[in-house]
């Protein structure tokens, strides 16, 4: 009888740790490769958690997402990237790294232009690339189009950074998706022939120099401004972002190019199905708030408030050509980059 007990509870022991597992009471766990900041994600993913008991195992990386993720191939613990640029998700795609997620969630949440028209990727936020003028020397209304940054009357006059970094490829991918490549090279002349100095430093160097009075003009993606005017521990940069106004661009036709943050489930993900809940807590109303409030980005999702100093540069329309375009195109804006010699500044 001693020996039928044993076999009898070393059984029901095995029933109820299947069941357990069954039943989702097991640990539960989903992998991340992120480009995010910590500061910005961490309590998203502590709710997250918190709200369905999935624990979120973050990799943060400032770069290398891809060779990463090519070199463990099918041995990649992460089920997840979260990253920040079209570029970088289109690398990852082209790259074969990605796998396909249908979910209506998502598809409620993200507009179509801001995701895979597959489910490869998908926009979690927004942010525009704008033109940081100076209040002074700019008069309103004086630029109003992408297409004026290369009129004649700003000649010496615009400052940006490199036009091979990729919020400037995805720029230029952008005029040449609605103007054609011949357009676009002639654009791009023009644009080179009105800079006041070689492209160098970040979207917020441009700011300093409008203060410094090296340029009147800057192209620069919209947080930056807020992350300037907000700047405790570096209070110069106040007075940056007090120089310029934001001008949004196009508005009267096309609207202003945007680029996205986005996240996508990796091909050899684990947890596929953990990875997708975590996307679609990303793209909901707590995360969403979040990415707006703390890094003065536009949610994806459009019922999701606006950071109230994102408000009061104004409302925007915004080019909503899908970014899969913008993503093709992108190799052909960085090769009129090479052919027009941008970056060797004007004159050159």
């Amino acid at each position: 009888m001693r020996r039928n007990f044993l076999i009898f509870l070393i059984i029901s022991l095995l029933g109820m740790t299947g069941a357990a597992v069954m039943s989702g009471t097991a640990p539960q766990e989903v992998n991340l490769y992120s480009y995010r900041q910590p500061f910005l994600i961490n309590p998203v993913l502590d709710e997250f958690t918190r709200r369905t008991g999935i624990k979120v195992n973050v990799v943060y990386a400032k770069k290398g997402m891809l060779e990463k993720l090519k070199a463990a191939g099918a041995n990649t613990p992460a089920d997840v990237v979260l990253t920040v640029d079209i570029g970088r998700l289109n690398e990852l795609k082209k790259a074969g790294l990605l796998q396909p997620v249908r979910s209506a969630v998502l598809e409620n949440n993200i507009p179509a232009h801001l995701r895979h028209p597959d489910g490869l990727w998908f926009g979690l936020t927004t942010r525009a690339r704008i033109a940081l003028v100076s209040k002074n020397r700019v008069k309103p209304d004086a630029l109003k189009t992408y297409a004026d940054l290369a009129d004649p009357k700003f000649r010496g006059r615009i400052c940006m950074r490199s036009g091979k970094h990729p919020y400037n490829v995805a720029l230029i991918a952008s005029v040449i998706a609605h103007e054609g490549e011949e357009g676009a090279e002639k654009w791009l002349r023009g644009v080179k022939a009105n800079l006041a100095r070689k492209p160098q430093g970040n979207d917020r160097a441009q700011a300093k120099a409008i203060y410094e009075g090296v340029c009147d003009i800057g192209i620069a993606n919209t947080y930056y401004m807020g992350k300037m005017a907000t700047n405790e521990k570096k209070p110069e940069q106040k007075k940056w972002a007090e120089a310029v106004r934001v001008v949004f661009l196009n508005q009267g036709g096309r609207g202003n190019h945007i680029n996205i943050s986005g996240a996508a489930v990796t091909r050899n993900a684990k947890n596929q199905v953990h990875a997708v809940k975590l996307i679609e807590f990303l793209s909901g109303d707590f995360a969403q708030k979040i990415y707006a409030s703390q890094n003065f980005e536009y949610p994806a999702k459009a019922e999701v408030a606006i950071d109230p100093l994102v408000r009061s540069w104004g409302d925007f329309k915004a080019d909503t050509v899908s970014l899969e375009k913008i993503a093709t195109l992108r190799a052909t804006a960085s090769r009129l980059v090479d052919k027009v010699r941008f970056n060797e500044g004007p004159g050159s």
